[in-house]
């Protein structure tokens, strides 16, 4: 099945799971949202935002099958275009974590509960952080290849099925990050703790964006 599809072989797949997971447990945007929707919304917030990272994933491991992912390796400006929108996208919600921390504990707006977000405006989140982040394109069409065999005959094909058991492993790999952080979210916390945590989140997020502004289209 493996040769058929013109995969590497079974140690070379070993080390592509390896490979998932550290790339997984590194930090990043998605671990960052997956946590942070966790433990101000609970669980359930968590696990929409996670199904919309990997609902991300899919439309880049299908662009980076059907080459759509190359035209950012070579194009400046759809790069840059994409990169900014991702940026841009990533400090709006910077700015409305820091904005819940600076209010004041006394503050009539902060003691006021948050309008619950809808499961599908965390999966939209989810959706909108992936997908506008150009440096995953391009890791799907820079990392995937690495396990094809050169000589395949059906490289669409194995590009989808790598790209297939990258997303089931890493909505696995949130889905269990989003049961760790519920269960830190039943520890006794307080408005300052709360401030905090919006407050490094806030800072975070705008670190990544800024991150994002000054990446380039390598591709290894």
């Amino acid at each position: 099945m493996l040769e058929t599809l013109g995969l590497a072989g079974g140690r070379e797949l070993l080390l592509f799971v390896a490979a998932v997971a550290v790339l997984n447990a590194t930090p990043g945007v998605d671990l960052l949202l997956a946590v942070s929707r966790t433990l101000q919304a609970g669980p359930r917030a968590g696990v929409a935002a996670a199904l919309g990272i990997n609902a991300g994933c899919v439309v880049h491991a299908l662009a980076a099958a059907f080459g759509l992912a190359a035209v950012l390796a070579v194009s400046g400006t759809a790069f840059a275009l994409l990169k900014w929108a991702g940026a841009a996208y990533l400090l709006w919600l910077a700015v409305g974590m820091l904005r819940q921390a600076w209010r004041a504990p006394g503050d009539a707006r902060a003691a006021a509960p948050a309008p619950p977000r809808s499961l599908w405006a965390d999966f939209r989140v989810g959706v909108l952080t992936n997908v506008l982040n150009p440096k995953v394109a391009l890791f799907f069409l820079a990392f995937l290849p690495q396990f094809i065999q050169p000589g395949a005959a059906h490289k669409t094909a194995a590009f989808l099925a790598l790209g297939a058991w990258f997303i089931v492993q890493s909505t696995v790999f949130l889905l269990g990050v989003v049961a760790v952080a519920a269960r830190l979210r039943q520890l006794p916390a307080s408005p300052l703790a709360a401030r905090w945590l919006n407050a490094a989140g806030g800072l975070l997020f705008a670190g990544l964006a800024l991150r994002l502004l000054t990446s380039k289209p390598q591709l290894g």
